[in-house]
């Protein structure tokens, strides 16, 4: 059975569901948590929570806290927090532009949601971290599409214009703009050079020519 993901309504009953029983402080805003976990399944939120009160046990907190439920997003989303940064002092600084260069395009594309937290300390596989306030959308235009590619890029830029050269660490970036770049002209008819073809039909493949006159 297909479930599509939760809108931001569905969301906030999952939190709720999920919250029973555990001691929230009066700062929690589980609106807010709804509103910035688009594309998150109700089994990821059901993590959060648990996350949650997993970090204010562990802190021997008798009340689980905001901060604490976003920390438990950010171990959903990436893993836990490192204990020591096996980077060094100058690979730090490479990441912190990096992760500084997708939130300053994210701030300057108008079609795109901001930057929610922005972290340098590592996590799971992920040296740093961008988390945006992720909104739900149903539909995509050619505009949202073009600069999500320039946040994905915006790391690699940074690198770029602030050290003079790119590392590995913009590896996750490039297979994500890739993934999208060919969607948008395979699937979405984005390109004004390709126009309105697609690269299948019902799931079917189609066969396309090398080039159109």
């Amino acid at each position: 059975v297909l479930v599509d993901l939760p809108s931001a309504d569905g969301r906030r009953a999952i939190l709720e569901v999920h919250a029973r029983g555990k001691p929230f402080a009066t700062d929690v805003d589980l609106d807010r948590l709804a509103d910035g976990t688009a594309g998150r399944s109700g089994a990821d939120l059901a993590d959060l929570i648990n996350e949650g009160a997993i970090v204010a046990a562990r802190a021997a907190r008798p009340l689980v806290t905001q901060s604490d439920l976003e920390e438990g997003h950010l171990r959903v989303l990436a893993g836990p927090e490192k204990r020591r940064s096996p980077l060094s002092e100058e690979e730090r600084r490479i990441v912190a532009h990096h992760e500084a260069g997708h939130a300053l395009v994210a701030e300057l594309c108008t079609s795109q949601d901001k930057t929610h937290r922005l972290t340098i300390k590592p996590r799971g596989l992920a040296a740093g971290l961008a988390v945006t306030a992720s909104r739900d959308r149903a539909l995509h235009s050619a505009q949202h599409v073009h600069e999500r590619l320039m946040v994905l890029l915006g790391g690699r830029a940074a690198e770029r214009t602030v050290v003079g050269h790119v590392s590995s660490g913009a590896a996750n970036d490039l297979e994500q703009a890739n993934a999208l770049a060919r969607r948008a002209v395979t699937e979405l008819g984005f390109s004004p050079r390709a126009g309105q073809l697609v690269q299948g039909l019902s799931g079917r493949p189609l066969r396309l020519a090398e080039s159109t006159h």
